[in-house]
C-alpha cells in the first residue's frame, strides 16, 4: 500500500458506514453483555450455556454461501439495511418475551440463531460494500477504523452498558439493542449503491461452485481460510467458558463483567487504530504470522489468570493481535478477490472460518464440564499453535515471495 494513499481523506460515504457501525455494534455490545448473564440466571449448566452460544454461530455453516451468491446479484446496501431491520424486529419480540418471564434456553437459542441468520448476509454484503467506497489504497485504514469502532461498541462501550441495564430490568438491554438496529438500517439506506451487472445470473448452485473454486485456487487465501476454521473454533472452546470463568472462579459480579470485557476492547480499538501503521512497517504478512503467535501464547495464559486484572490484560493483548489479524486478512481477500465474485468468495472464506464455531461452543462447554472452567482457555491455545505450525510453510513462503497470490 502507498503511504499517501493511507493518508488519504476517507468519503463521505465511508463514514455514513462508520457511523452506521459505530451504532449497531453498541447495540451488540450491549446484546452480548447481557445474554449470558440473561443465560446463567435460567441455568448453571455449562453444556446449556454452550448450547446457546452454538446456535447463534450454526447459521455461518449452513447459510454463509447462498447469502454470498445473494451478495453477488442482489442490490448490496439494500441488503445492509433490511438485515438491520430484521434483527431490529426479533430482538424486539425477545425482550417483549423477557419482560413477561417467558423465555427459557430454547427462547434464546432460537432469538440466537434468528439474529445471526441476518448477521450472516448483512457480514457478507458489509465486507463486499466498504471496497465500493474507498481506494485500494485506503482499504487497510477503512477497515481498520471499521474493526476499531466495531470493537468499541461491542466489547468496550457496550458492555458496561448492558450489564447496568440488566442489574436494572433484564429485558432493558435488548430494548436497547432493538433501538440500536433501527438507527443503523436508517443510516445505511442512505448509501450509494453499486449498479448491479446487466447479465444472466447463473443458478445459485453454479454461482457458490465458482466462489468455491477461485478460492480453492488461491494457496495463500485457502491456508488462511483454514488457520481461520482453526482459530475461531479454539475462540469459542475459550470464550464460551469466559462468563462461567469471570463470575464463578474469579467470582466478578454482574457489572464487573461488562467491565471486565472493556478490557478485551481496549487492545481491539488500539489493533484496529494502528493497523495501517504495523503493516505499513513490518509488512502484511510479518504483523500477520506475530498476530497468530500471540494468540495462541496468550490463551493458555488466559487459563491460568490469578484474579480479574489479569485476565483483563491478557484479554486486551488478545484483543489487539486478533484485530491486527483480522484486518490484514480481510484486506488481503479485498484487494485479492475480484468485485463481482467478492461476496461469494468472502462467504466460501466465512462458512470455513466460522462454520466450526458450533462445534468449538460445544468442545468447550464439554472441556469445562469434565476438565473444568480454567482448562477451555489452555486446551484452545495449545491447539492453535499446531495449526499455526502446520500453516507455517505457506506463510513463510508467501513473505519470502512477497505477494499475496499465485
Amino acid at each position: 500500500m502507498k503511504e499517501s494513499g493511507s493518508r488519504t481523506k476517507l468519503p463521505a460515504a465511508y463514514w455514513r458506514l462508520w457511523w452506521a457501525s459505530a451504532v449497531d455494534n453498541v447495540g451488540d455490545g450491549i446484546f452480548a453483555a447481557a445474554v449470558p448473564l440473561l443465560t446463567v440466571t435460567i441455568t448453571r449448566d455449562p453444556v446449556l450455556v454452550s448450547v446457546v452460544s452454538a446456535t447463534t454461530y450454526l447459521p455461518w455453516l449452513l447459510l454463509s454461501l447462498p447469502a454470498g451468491a445473494l451478495v453477488d446479484r442482489r442490490d448490496r446496501v439494500g441488503l445492509l439495511w433490511r438485515s438491520q431491520a430484521m434483527q431490529a424486529a426479533i430482538v424486539a419480540v425477545a425482550a417483549a418475551m423477557i419482560w413477561l418471564g417467558r423465555i427459557d434456553i430454547a427462547g434464546l437459542a432460537v432469538m440466537g440463531f434468528a439474529l445471526s441468520a441476518c448477521e450472516v448476509v448483512f457480514a457478507n454484503a458489509s465486507l463486499a460494500v466498504v471496497p465500493d467506497l474507498v481506494s485500494e489504497a485506503q482499504l487497510h485504514r477503512a477497515n481498520g477504523s471499521q474493526y476499531a469502532v466495531a470493537n468499541a461498541g461491542q466489547l468496550f462501550v457496550g458492555p458496561p452498558i448492558g450489564s447496568l441495564l440488566f442489574a436494572v430490568a433484564a429485558a432493558l438491554p435488548f430494548g436497547v439493542d432493538a433501538v440500536s438496529f433501527v438507527v443503523s438500517a436508517v443510516l445505511l439506506a442512505t448509501l450509494p449503491r453499486r449498479p448491479l451487472p446487466r447479465v444472466e445470473q447463473p443458478p445459485m448452485r453454479v454461482a457458490v461452485a465458482e466462489g468455491v473454486r477461485w478460492l480453492g485456487r488461491h494457496r495463500l487465501l485457502r491456508a488462511l481460510a483454514g488457520l481461520l476454521a482453526v482459530n475461531t473454533f479454539c475462540y469459542q472452546l475459550g470464550n464460551v467458558t469466559v462468563v462461567l470463568l469471570a463470575t464463578q472462579i474469579l467470582h466478578v459480579g454482574e457489572r464487573g463483567y461488562g467491565v471486565l470485557l472493556a478490557g478485551a476492547a481496549v487492545g481491539s480499538v488500539l489493533g484496529g487504530m494502528v493497523n495501517a501503521r504495523v503493516v505499513a512497517k513490518i509488512g502484511a504478512l510479518q504483523a500477520l504470522l506475530t498476530a497468530l503467535v500471540a494468540n495462541a501464547v496468550i490463551f493458555v495464559l488466559i487459563g491460568t489468570s490469578p484474579n480479574a486484572v489479569i485476565l483483563g490484560i491478557l484479554l486486551g493483548i488478545n484483543g489487539f493481535a486478533t484485530t491486527l489479524w483480522s484486518v490484514v486478512t480481510v484486506s488481503l481477500r479485498q484487494q485479492a478477490v475480484p468485485t463481482e465474485l467478492r461476496g461469494r468468495v468472502h462467504s466460501v472464506y466465512r462458512m470455513l472460518g466460522w462454520g466450526l464455531m458450533p462445534l468449538g461452543s460445544l468442545a468447550g462447554g464439554l472441556v469445562a464440564d469434565v476438565l473444568g472452567v480454567r482448562a477451555a482457555y489452555p486446551v484452545a491455545g495449545a491447539v492453535r499453535g499446531v495449526a499455526l505450525v502446520v500453516a507455517l510453510p505457506v506463510l513463510l513462503s508467501a513473505m519470502r515471495s512477497g505477494r499475496s497470490s499465485e
